[in-house]
């Protein structure tokens, strides 16, 4: 949360969009795009967490830019 409030205040416009989640035992996976302002193309992540008694207590990540043009016609979101 400290990274957060101290990330935020200093790129208010930035935003976060989660587009997919699932869970699977106690693994919930996230799949987000986030960018810093209007006019950055943002990164790809995911976000993947082990809870244990309501709590995470572990966090793994895999973060990608968003590239300017893609190499085939698929998208990242």
């Amino acid at each position: 949360m400290n990274f957060f409030t101290g990330f935020f205040k200093g790129n208010p416009q930035a935003k976060g969009r989660t587009l997919r989640s699932a869970t699977d035992g106690d693994l919930v996976f996230l799949h987000n795009h986030s960018t810093t302002s209007e006019n950055d193309r943002g990164r790809a992540i995911v976000d993947i967490f082990r809870v244990k008694d309501g709590k995470i207590v572990e966090h793994w990540d895999v973060i990608q830019p968003v590239p300017e043009t893609a190499a085939n016609t698929n998208t990242m979101f």
